[in-house]
Formats: C-alpha cells, sequence, structure tokens
C-alpha cells in the first residue's frame, strides 16, 4: 500500500525501500560523464555481470535505454523488426524514426508474446534498392501488452538462429526481465545470452526510483555511450540514483515470486467474480489483464471510480473500452489483493 492507496496502475508507482533511501544518502559520487563517479561504475559492472554481458551503460529510462539501444544498432534509413505489440511501437513516441530515421516493420505478436518465426523472416528485406534494409530484430521479454507473458529460452535461442542466419542484430526490450528469469526459474543470463543488446529497468518491480541499464559488447557500450550524450543523458553525480539500483540488484529480485503469486491471486479472484473475464493461461508474471464481461451493467470508468473509493488504483481503458490492467509489486501484499477483490465485487455490483 501506497499513502493509503493500493495502487494497480504500474509497477513504476514503486517507491525505493528504507535501505535505498539510506544508500542514496551515502553514496560516494563522482562525475559520471568523465568516468569517475564510483556508484555507477559498480552499477554499470554489477548489470553487466547479471545479464552476462562485458559492458553497460546507466541511462534514465527504459525508453531511453532502447532509444540509445537502436541508434546504436541501426543507421538512418535501415529497419528493425517489432511486435506490433511491443513497447517500443506502441509507448516510445516514435523515438527511434524521429530521431534516428529508422524504419518500422511491424509483426503481430502471437498471443503468448512472440513473434511468429516464419513471419520474421519472411520480413528481412534488402537485397532490393528499394526497401529498407533488415538490421535489427527487437523482442520485448516480458511481452507487457500480452499480459506479462514470457518468452521461452528456447525461442530466444531460436531467434538468435535465425538473426544469426540473415546476419542480424538481437536487442531485448528487458523492462522486466527479471519477472521472466523468476518465472522460469533459470539465471536472467540463459535469457539474454541470445541476444546483443539487453535494456532493464531499475524503476519497475525492483522498486528503484530512477534508471534503467543497457549492457552489451564494449564496442557496443561505447557507442551507446555517445548517443546517451547526445540525447542529453550525461547525469553527473547520478551515483546517488545508482545506488538505488545497486540495492536493487541486490535484494530486490528473488522476492519478484512474491509479486507473481499475489497477481495469481488477483487473476483467480477476477475469474470468480461475476462481470468479469480473466484468461488465467496469460497470467504468468506480474501483469493481470482482464474485462469486462459483455453483460455487465457497469462501463469501465465506473468501475475505475468505485475502485478509487475503495482506496485502489486503476488507469481507466476510456469510456469505449473494457480491459483493464492491474500490475503487483513490492508495495502490494497479499492483505491487498484480497481488499482489492471485495472491491472489486462491490464496484459491479
Amino acid at each position: 500500500m501506497l499513502n493509503g492507496y493500493i495502487d494497480l496502475r504500474s509497477d513504476t508507482v514503486t517507491q525505493p525501500t528504507p535501505e535505498m533511501r539510506e544508500a542514496m544518502a551515502q553514496a560516494e559520487l563522482g562525475d559520471d560523464v568523465f568516468g569517475d563517479d564510483p556508484t555507477i561504475n559498480r552499477l554499470e559492472e554489477m548489470a553487466a555481470a547479471k545479464m552476462g554481458k562485458a559492458a553497460a551503460v546507466f541511462v534514465a529510462s527504459g525508453t531511453m535505454g532502447n532509444l540509445v539501444s537502436l541508434l546504436t544498432h541501426c543507421n538512418r534509413g535501415e529497419e528493425v523488426i517489432v511486435g506490433s505489440e511491443a513497447h517500443i511501437f506502441r509507448y516510445e513516441a516514435g523515438g527511434s524514426s524521429a530521431l534516428g530515421g529508422i524504419a518500422q516493420f511491424q509483426i503481430p505478436n502471437n498471443p503468448d508474446g512472440t513473434l511468429p518465426l516464419d513471419r520474421v523472416e519472411a520480413a528481412i528485406r534488402g537485397s532490393d534498392q528499394h526497401e529498407a534494409r533488415t538490421k535489427l530484430i527487437a523482442l520485448e521479454n516480458t511481452q507487457n501488452r500480452c499480459g506479462g507473458t514470457v518468452l521461452p529460452v528456447d525461442y530466444m535461442k531460436q531467434v538468435r538462429a535465425l538473426a544469426d542466419k540473415h546476419s542480424l542484430n538481437v536487442h531485448l526490450d528487458g523492462a522486466r526481465v527479471f519477472n521472466a528469469a523468476v518465472a522460469l526459474g533459470v539465471d536472467v543470463k540463459e535469457i539474454t545470452q541470445y541476444v546483443d543488446s539487453v535494456t532493464f529497468c531499475l524503476s519497475k518491480g525492483l522498486s528503484a526510483p530512477v534508471g534503467s541499464v543497457i549492457c552489451g559488447s564494449p564496442e557496443f557500450i561505447a557507442k551507446a555511450r555517445r548517443y546517451r550524450k547526445m540525447l542529453g543523458g550525461g547525469m553527473r553525480q547520478a551515483g546517488v540514483l545508482a545506488a538505488a539500483g545497486i540495492v536493487a540488484l541486490e535484494k530486490m529480485i528473488d522476492r519478484l515470486a512474491d509479486d507473481h503469486a499475489n497477481a495469481r491471486r488477483l487473476a483467480e479472484g477476477l475469474a470468480d467474480t461475476p462481470g468479469f473475464v480473466v484468461d488465467l493461461d496469460r497470467v504468468q508474471t506480474n501483469i493481470v489483464f482482464f474485462e469486462l464481461d459483455a453483460n455487465a451493467k457497469v462501463t469501465a470508468d465506473v468501475v475505475t471510480q468505485r475502485m478509487l473509493e475503495h482506496k485502489v488504483k486503476l488507469i481507466s481503458p476510456g469510456v469505449h473500452f473494457r480491459r483493464f490492467r492491474a500490475v503487483t509489486h513490492a508495495w502490494v501484499d497479499r492483505a491487498d489483493i484480497d481488499r482489492t477483490l471485495l472491491a472489486f465485487k462491490a464496484a459491479v455490483t
């Protein structure tokens, strides 16, 4: 619970833990653009090691991390293959196209979040002078809009093989990649070994207040640093932020299983609540998508308002939509889920 509310709008609402606040207050600082902030350097070394990569760079957000990565991989007029439900395509303001001149070829995601490999291969272009040249395949794991679904390790391996066949690179939007690893019961390196670059968020389920990290080869990260600077991302004494990220990597990964269990409890409770429809097979991590039943007597906006009266925050789908998303995180416990389910029952009555 945060400030008296059960906030299920996103795991971005998480606040730093007391240990993070103490680490931030005590952080040793320097100028990161000069490379001499020891706390930033430690975070980047930790992140690279966890992802099985040789180097890393701290950035302000996941959107910046993806943008910097695409700018580093692709030249103007080149193309990235992405899913039609990808965060890169839907929620990053067209940044790679506007700022990098990078074309996006969208392929419809399968319901489980994967991209059909035959369609990925068919989308690879560049032999004809009329076409944009495909340079990159971008995946998202977990896949947010498909329900926080997990891309299996074997699928990652197949994408890598396809990319190698066509001399392409692979980037992973791993905003919640630790959720994927926990759900699969594997070390995160089992997932990231098949990609050339990965960006992950510290500010979602890991509860740090700000920041993401890009990981890749030394050459890739050196180039990425230049693009970070170009985008205004040189943050000087940012070790005060990185200190919370270090605590996140040390203390907040294993507990993600609690968020998954709470999401499952919420989903099963909603499935048993008249007025709601939930696809339980799609609830794999900390994200629950659910819909108002076709026979429900209330609108989504009314449900959202009634839930707020019960001290539960949701993002309203809007007047013309019936699909909700709820996201569990470190500031929502089992008792909060039980309170939320009672509120939902009242909201549709």
